[in-house]
């Protein structure tokens, strides 16, 4: 059975702000930088729990993009089968960028 992904809206506004930045260094950049992201996603759907746990009491994990220094930081609620994407941020940000949206 497929987990469902399901992307908080602070994730989703995180990708676009992304995007148009790098669309702003290069055209198509962006949108290679969106599909790059989606294909992420797609992998959450068949294997969430491939990234070690990051997280010492909620199963928060994250996995990056091939070509972009982002990661993709979601948490697995393995009971329900889903898969919650908090944030999609530079993998040089701090951790507190995110911990506050889980």
């Amino acid at each position: 059975m497929a987990w469902r992904v399901r992307a908080r809206p602070e994730a989703q506004s995180d990708i676009v702000e992304a995007a148009r930045w790098y669309e702003s260094k290069s055209t198509g950049l962006g949108k290679i930088f969106v599909e790059e992201v989606l294909t992420v996603l797609d992998a959450l759907t068949s294997n969430p729990l491939l990234n070690s746990r990051r997280h010492p009491t909620k199963d928060i994990r994250w996995r990056y993009p091939e070509r972009f220094p982002y990661k993709v930081i979601y948490e697995v609620l393995e009971r329900d089968k889903t898969v919650v994407v908090a944030a999609v941020l530079h993998a040089a940000r701090h951790d507190r960028s995110w911990r506050d949206r889980i």
